[in-house]
């Protein structure tokens, strides 16, 4: 099927802007049971690599691993298991571009790490690579302060937001002043920068920011991003990060699992599997740590659990 995402007839969030796209999901998501599934997948003389990324190597874990399930659940649609059938609602699940700006007019910012996030600094070699000077990108970077640290470190730092109020408060909050400027390729964007100029932040939809805009780039920190993407946007989302990594890019990547059926998003659950279809082709993918993330606010959503899970993605 292909349900495109629907709207409330606004203009679609830059975390997840759905009017242009839609969830293409394939063709076998709506098979009954587990057991259909597996003949489906068997019926097939040449699987695509996307089922056999699915039910290949996986298929003897499915009566043993609930989370690898669930996964499977999330992206085809089976009703193997509760965790997996809340995945696939969360799908249809459109935040707006006003409701992100109503969240910072509002304060309702939750997502905000005041003291920067602890798996960053512990991996800060790894991310690093012993390279100096590198152009950093950070998606959906809101007031970030690891942005300045980075920046002060001696690295190029390029974030874009659709809040403004976001932008202003990092340099605020951060004692910078800044400069704005217009971007012709942009209409309507606007590019904030401090005086010595390695700190760019761009205020647009980050479907905007291309590699003809921003460059490319030789490392990405997303904590906050691929998670608040509305989940029918995450293909769109994959191909412009792998259009901004250069060849040698270190891609830090923080997900967050949870049972999906207890909170409807933002963030949005996104299973092991999910990020292996939606990057696992081009690049290679390793989990580096998974840790304990529940809060208050978390429980006060319903969760019992919440984990953040870090990988690294670098080309093939």
């Amino acid at each position: 099927g292909s349900g495109g995402c629907r709207g409330s007839g606004r203009r679609p969030a830059s975390r997840g802007g759905c009017a242009l796209s839609f969830c293409h999901l394939p063709s076998v998501r709506f098979i009954p049971s587990l057991q259909e599934t597996r003949r489906a997948g068997a019926s097939l003389p040449e699987p695509s690599d996307l089922l056999f990324q699915r039910w290949g190597p996986q298929q003897r874990r499915f009566r043993t691993d609930s989370e690898i399930f669930g996964a499977m659940a999330n992206s085809l649609g089976t009703s193997g298991s509760e965790e997996g059938a809340a995945a696939v609602s969360q799908q249809d699940r459109v935040v707006t571009e006003d409701e992100w700006l109503k969240k910072w007019q509002l304060r309702n910012i939750g997502f905000h790490n005041e003291e920067g996030h602890p798996l960053l600094k512990k991996y800060l070699d790894i991310f690093l690579s012993g390279r100096n000077g590198l152009k950093i990108f950070f998606p959906l970077c809101g007031k970030a302060v690891e942005m300045k640290w980075l920046a002060d470190m001696g690295h190029h730092i390029v974030g874009v937001e659709i809040s403004e109020t976001a932008l202003k408060e990092f340099f605020t909050e951060q004692n910078l002043s800044y400069s704005e400027e217009t971007v012709p390729e942009i209409p309507g964007a606007k590019l904030m920068k401090n005086p010595s100029g390695n700190i760019s932040l761009y205020c647009c939809s980050i479907f905007d920011l291309t590699s003809s805009v921003a460059g490319k780039f030789d490392a990405i920190w997303d904590r906050g991003s691929l998670v608040a993407i509305n989940p029918c946007d995450r293909e769109r989302y994959a191909s412009l990060m792998l259009s901004l990594m250069n060849k040698k890019c270190s891609y830090l990547l923080v997900t967050v699992s949870y049972d999906p059926s207890k909170h409807a998003g933002p963030p949005f659950y996104v299973s092991d599997s999910e990020l292996k279809r939606l990057f696992g082709q081009s690049c290679d993918i390793k989990q580096l740590e998974k840790i304990d993330g529940l809060m208050e606010r978390h429980r006060a959503w319903g969760l019992d659990y919440f984990w953040e899970v870090m990988y690294m993605l670098l080309f093939k």
